[in-house]
């Protein structure tokens, strides 16, 4: 259909399988689980709940009749008893227990964090891929020196590996945000309607015991250990900040990574993939867009907003509930995990894809190399015999001299040639060349990258390893 806004995210950028755990499918079947888990556990606590009522609501758990509650909604303008409704006709002998003791958010909370918690286990899965590939093309780069920047101007030498390795640990931060999030993550529970149990208190004749049983029988069946302790109507909203701070956390990491490979780019050192009937441009046909990188930028700033608005939401809840949450948390959250979803596929595909030019890498160290070795020279002259203070003013005239150079004339760098011309310093230019080998200016960088896999990934994705092998691709 092409008359209609369909959101980008369905339709260009995210996973089906992202899509499908936040279908209505996916909910309305998740709310039939809970009703049965209720069900089942009501009647292990001994009320008139017949197997045979049970085994009629398992039995049409997953075929949903969508038509019947959706003409029913029309009238009664509710959709939880909507679908109360439609349950029962299929299932005319339980009927009389669907929703025995419970209030709506019982269904509506306790799937959302379900459906949040199946969510995160994609994205988990995601982050975990992303990482398997850092983590290989850090290693395979661990020794190849390249132009550190700070402020964006020249610094010391780093090295490729090194470089990912910040791309990576930030991945490995948000990845023990997102397991601390999912250990400590309970469903609302078997609250009742202002979360004081009354309704199953009455059902079980005021035996408050029974009443904990219930709710901890009825987790149990959903595979969860822990509920909120206590709620009002809904579980806290704070559950949906701290969920989107973590995807937002994730979207920075991605922003920061994609950001520098855009800047890589330009310098025409690393690239992102591009396919050979791409087009970067429609007027200028030469053009490499590093489109991917850009579209993950956009999509990770749109993710790195949105804890603003759940912090909102949370913070303006009044008492025990209020409904000005709901419409906002249908665009908000599944918009969270969809673009999210979308970042983690868009920056498995570049990692996996990256093109490094090891030439022009090796021209830009060399353009700045010459000042970056004018204090080992110096080190190595004053052992020769020189004055150290001598040497340094001659370094400081001669920098200045080649700078110029450099800037004024568009010339290359000839610091070296001019101190290998000067009797002060007592070497030659092949001698002063050995000294500034890239590989010495690159300190611990290699054995930091070997350290932090080891020590900090390996383990991680070893731990992991069924999960791994996934590849980012992208639809358009």
């Amino acid at each position: 259909m092409h008359d209609i806004y369909e959101n980008p995210l369905i339709s260009r950028y995210a996973s089906r399988e992202m899509a499908q755990i936040f279908s209505d499918d996916h909910k309305f079947r998740t709310w039939r689980r809970l009703w049965v888990a209720l069900a089942e556990a009501e009647h292990d606590l001994g009320l008139e709940i017949s197997q045979e009522q049970i085994d009629e609501l398992k039995a049409h758990c997953d075929d949903i009749n969508y038509d019947v509650a959706q003409a029913r909604e029309k009238e009664v303008r509710h959709d939880v008893m909507s679908h109360v409704y439609a349950y029962g006709v299929q299932c005319p002998k339980a009927k009389g227990i669907i929703h025995l003791g419970a209030t709506s958010c019982y269904v509506g909370d306790n799937a959302d964090i379900i459906i949040m918690r199946d969510a995160l286990e994609l994205i988990r899965r995601r982050l975990l891929n992303t990482m398997d590939l850092l983590a290989k093309f850090a290693l395979d780069h661990a020794n190849m020196p390249t132009l550190g920047f700070t402020h964006y101007q020249p610094a010391q030498l780093t090295t490729v590996g090194k470089r990912a390795c910040l791309w990576l640990q930030d991945l490995w931060l948000d990845y023990q945000q997102l397991e601390d999030l999912l250990a400590n993550m309970p469903l609302r529970g078997v609250k009742g309607t202002t979360g004081t149990q009354a309704s199953f208190m009455t059902l079980f004749d005021g035996d408050s015991q029974k009443v904990r049983q219930l709710e901890k029988l009825v987790v149990e069946k959903l595979g969860y250990a822990k509920v909120y302790p206590v709620t009002g109507q809904t579980y806290p909203r704070k559950l949906d900040y701290h969920v989107l701070s973590v995807l937002s956390g994730i979207a920075q990491s991605a922003y920061k990574f994609a950001n520098d490979i855009r800047l890589l780019q330009n310098l025409k050192e690393i690239e992102e993939p591009f396919e050979s009937k791409q087009i970067g441009s429609s007027a200028m046909a030469y053009k490499r867009n590093p489109m991917r990188s850009e579209r993950l930028c956009s999509l990770a700033r749109f993710v790195i907003t949105l804890p603003e608005n759940a912090a909102i939401t949370a913070s303006t809840q009044w008492f025990e509930r209020t409904l000005d949450d709901s419409a906002n948390k249908r665009l908000s959250v599944p918009q969270a995990f969809l673009a999210t979803d979308s970042v983690l596929k868009l920056y498995m595909n570049i990692a996996d894809g990256l093109v490094l030019y090891p030439k022009t890498i090796e021209r830009h160290m060399n353009e700045e190399l010459p000042f970056m070795a004018t204090e080992t020279i110096l080190m190595e002259a004053v052992k020769r015999g020189g004055d150290r203070q001598e040497l340094h003013e001659k370094i400081r005239e001669l920098s200045m001299q080649a700078a110029a150079r450099v800037k004024m004339e568009g010339l290359n760098n000839n610091l070296i040639d001019l101190m290998a011309q000067d009797a002060a310093f007592r070497m030659s230019r092949e001698e002063m060349d050995a000294l500034m080998a890239p590989i010495n200016f690159v300190g611990r960088a290699l054995q930091q990258v070997k350290e932090f896999l080891e020590e900090c990934i390996v383990p991680i994705l070893n731990e992991n390893a069924a999960l791994l092998g996934e590849k980012g691709e992208i639809s358009i």
